[in-house]
Parts: C-alpha cells; sequence; structure tokens
C-alpha cells in the first residue's frame, strides 16, 4: 500500500490532446493502465482518458471510488457534458467544505437521450477530479431508475447512490378511495391485507419533536389508494439492488416527479410500510410544496413549504434518522437558509441542468454564434422535451433567435422562460437525430467549451457556491 500513496496522477494537454498523466508508479501499477507512452516530461507516463484508464485511477487513489455518503448533508452536481467537475469541486473545496459531494449524477433519462452511458458519466466525474486535484471522498447517484435493468447498467458501472423513483405507480386520488378499489392493491406483494393495515395504523402514534403524529382512517385510505402500489415497486427494486450489489451501496426513495404535494401522513404511511418490507434507505424526496421548476427560483408560499419541511424533516428523524431530498433543487436561491434549518442538516440538495445552462452562458458571451444555433434548436425541440420536466415557459412568447443583437444574448440565461427552454431542450442540442453518439452541433459546442475551459470552470465555482454555501451551516453528520 506504500506505493500507493507516491504515484502522482494529472490531467494534461499533449498535442492538443486531453490525456491522463501518471508519474512515480510502480511497473505493477502501471499495468493497470492502457497504452500508457512517454511524453514530454521526464518519468511520466501518459495515456487516454478511457474506461480502463479511469478504474485504474480509482484503485490507485480509492477516494475516487464512489462510495455511501450516509447521513452528511450533501449535494449533487449533474453534469451532461462531462467537463464540469473541476468548476464543482472548486465550489465545494471553496464554498462547502463540510458538505459531502456527488459528482456523478445522472438520470438514466438523461443518459438515454444524451447516448452516455452510466460508466461514461462516472468515468468523466474520475477524470474531473483528478484535475482538480480532489482528495476527498465521494459518491455516485444513479438518478431516477424505474427498472432492474436500469439499476443493473449502474450497478455494473459501480455507483453508490440509487434513486429508485416509484412516480410511475403513485396514483391520483380526487376522492377517499372505496374498499372495493383499495381491495385490489397489490395486497401480495405489500405482505399484508386491508384489516391488518387498518388495525396497524389505528394504533400507530409516532413521537415527534413537536408532538404526535397519526394517521386517521380517512388519510390512510388515501394514501393507501395514492402510494400502496408505489410502496410495493419500491420494495421490489430495492430488494433487487440489494440482491444483486457487490459492494456497499445505498438507496434513495423518491416520489418527487408527481404532480401532488406529499403530505406529512403520506410520508408517514410510506415509510412505515417501506421499513415493514425490509427496506433501509438514506434520503426520501417527497413532492414538495409549491413550485420547483427546472433552472428557475422557488415559485409558491415560502412559509408553508418551511412548515412542510419542517414535518418531514422530524418524520425522518424520528423513523430513521433519513434525509430528505429536495430535488429540482438548482437556481432555488431563496430556499436553501430555511431547507437547512428545518432539517437540521439531514438534506440532499440535487441539480441538474443548471452546469449545462452555465456552460451555455459561456458560449453566449464568448461564442455568440455558436450559442445563437443552440437557442435555436432548443427552441425546436422543446415542445416535445417539455413532457419530461416541470417547466410553464411557452416558446410563442420568446425572442426568435434572430431577434436578439450578440450583446443581448446572455441576458436570455438570466430570463426564466429562455433559461428554461435552454435547460430541457439540451436532447436536440448535443446528440445526433438518430441517435448516434453527439451532434455536429454538439460537437462544436464541447469543442468551443475546451477553448473556454478555465472560464467554464471559474462560471461553475461561483454558481456552486451561491448552491452550497447556505448547505456548509450545520457540518458534516457522521
Amino acid at each position: 500500500m506504500s506505493g500507493l500513496q507516491h504515484v502522482e496522477l494529472t490531467i494534461e494537454t499533449v498535442g492538443g490532446e486531453r490525456l491522463l498523466a501518471v508519474a512515480y508508479a510502480s511497473d505493477r501499477e502501471r499495468a493497470r493502465f492502457e497504452r500508457l507512452t512517454p511524453g514530454p516530461r521526464a518519468g511520466v507516463s501518459y495515456g487516454p482518458l478511457s474506461a480502463r484508464n479511469a478504474a485504474a485511477a480509482r484503485a490507485i487513489r480509492p477516494n475516487l471510488a464512489p462510495r455511501p455518503i450516509g447521513l452528511s448533508t450533501s449535494a449533487g452536481t449533474g453534469d451532461r457534458l462531462g467537463l464540469a467537475t473541476p468548476g464543482h469541486v472548486d465550489a465545494f473545496r471553496d464554498f462547502a467544505p463540510t458538505v459531502r459531494p456527488i459528482f456523478a449524477q445522472q438520470s438514466i433519462r438523461e443518459m438515454d437521450r444524451l447516448g452516455r452511458s452510466p460508466q461514461q458519466v462516472l468515468d468523466d466525474a474520475t477524470f474531473g477530479c483528478i484535475e482538480a486535484g480532489w482528495t476527498g471522498p465521494v459518491g455516485a447517484d444513479a438518478d431516477h431508475l424505474k427498472t432492474v435493468a436500469d439499476i443493473d447498467r449502474c450497478l455494473a458501472a459501480g455507483f453508490s447512490l440509487f434513486t429508485i423513483d416509484v412516480g410511475d405507480f403513485v396514483e391520483v386520488c380526487d376522492e377517499v378511495p372505496s374498499d372495493a378499489e383499495l381491495a385490489r392493491l397489490p395486497w401480495d406483494e405489500l405482505e399484508d391485507d386491508l384489516a391488518s393495515a387498518r388495525r396497524r395504523y389505528a394504533s400507530l402514534r409516532l413521537e415527534l419533536d413537536s408532538g404526535v403524529q397519526t394517521i386517521g382512517e380517512t388519510q390512510l385510505a388515501h394514501a393507501m389508494g395514492k402510494y400502496g402500489r408505489a410502496v410495493a415497486m419500491g420494495a421490489r427494486l430495492a430488494r433487487h439492488l440489494m440482491d444483486r450489489a457487490t459492494y456497499p451501496v445505498e438507496i434513495e426513495i423518491a416520489v418527487d416527479e408527481t404532480d401532488e404535494p406529499t403530505t406529512p401522513e403520506e410520508h408517514l404511511y410510506i415509510a412505515t410500510e417501506l421499513a415493514r418490507l425490509g427496506i433501509r434507505w438514506v434520503s426520501f424526496a417527497p413532492r414538495h410544496l409549491g413550485s420547483f421548476e427546472k433552472g428557475v427560483e422557488f415559485a409558491g408560499d415560502r412559509a408553508a413549504l418551511d412548515d412542510a419541511v419542517a414535518r418531514h424533516a422530524a418524520i425522518a428523524r424520528a423513523l430513521g434518522p433519513y434525509k430528505i431530498g429536495m430535488h429540482s433543487g438548482s437556481d432555488k436561491f431563496s430556499i436553501y437558509a430555511g431547507l437547512m434549518e428545518h432539517t437540521e442538516g439531514l438534506v440532499h440538495l440535487k441539480t441538474s441542468g443548471t452546469s449545462y445552462l452555465v456552460a451555455l452562458g459561456v458560449l453566449a458571451a464568448r461564442r455568440p454564434e455558436l450559442f445563437r444555433r443552440a437557442y435555436e434548436a432548443s427552441l425546436g425541440a422543446y415542445r416535445a422535451a417539455r413532457a419530461s420536466y416541470q417547466v410553464s415557459a411557452e416558446a410563442g412568447a420568446v425572442p426568435a433567435p434572430d431577434a436578439l443583437a450578440d450583446p443581448e444574448l446572455p441576458g436570455l440565461l438570466l430570463a426564466p422562460a429562455t433559461r428554461q427552454i435552454l435547460h430541457v431542450g439540451y436532447g436536440s442540442v448535443l446528440r445526433a437525430p438518430e441517435g448516434d453518439g453527439p451532434s455536429f452541433l454538439g460537437t462544436e459546442l464541447l469543442a468551443a467549451l475546451a477553448d473556454h475551459r478555465e472560464d467554464y470552470r471559474a462560471d461553475l465555482r461561483t454558481h456552486f457556491g451561491r448552491h452550497l454555501a447556505p448547505f456548509s451551516a450545520v457540518g458534516v453528520r457522521s
């Protein structure tokens, strides 16, 4: 093990190509890598940024291997381009040294839309950590998993946090379900029956910091009708993960991408049932009150949100403890301080496309002709792409790509409507229509960002600093 401590790994540009530089490695350590060749620095070998070399780097630098983060205050950054991790590292190091990072985070939906594999997402984050000199632990979030096949893909890559999304199985209940409707729940999978469930909850009294939480008969019927099938699916997927995992992993349960807010009583029902079925999780992401649209500030009653978060957090402390997940959390600057206060640091913030928006901001300022084409492609794709996201922008109400002078283009990243359109239109910008690799526009965009790599890194540090600084207030839990 002593030899491993002296291996130096860096990312360098040689002949216009970014390569992994390996120094002070023994022959045994060098054998882990592929295609290492001499380069401009004596005693240093250079190899491609390949999957094998990323795996070798994680073996030699164990801190780069994703691991469970547990109850530490944490944040996931998301990176659609595979270029953002150095800027994310700078933000965590400078603004939130007590917050645990999850640099590799992407939903299966976005991976498939971009033609990226789970392995590519993880490896890009590994190389970004090496470039920025990150020496702390990391997590990796396989986000919004809905099938066992998706779980298996991300297990094979080495992700450590598995966000099990059961939103597709949440039922809208406008009225209290009847006994006949409740009888159709998957009771065999729930290992239960209606009469037993009613008896159990009739006597349930959960002691919270603020008092006693119970579930009335009507509230129980509504919770079972709304979330019963979701609980069954969550247990099925979680059991599959735990049966297949050959290394330590952790679970987040997510019901956030649904229309109706999750009440505290419904949270209590979901958590009680999953625990009864033997499932353990580190974070629960309810559908929070108010509007959590992509890429823009929170809209809604902040006092009501604070009160609801406090009640969810109290339940999580009493039943777990586990963290409260705040999904679609990017750019919601007005709520972060309250979120930290009411969760007492038991919180996981999840961001996604905001790093891509920072990249577009760099292009708007420095490569306006390229940004204009990306904006045009995003507008064209928005009507179809918006179906997958919570957004409210209307494409017909924003400026046309040719209606603005170059100096006006950065302002599109500040206006909520155009910001949302750019946020969700990424697929048509970055991926070829036939789905085989990046589009010509996407290739140009990546090349332009490579030319402005330091600008992108600096802008990310500033932008994520605004996100992360409030989350250092409570500190890391053990």
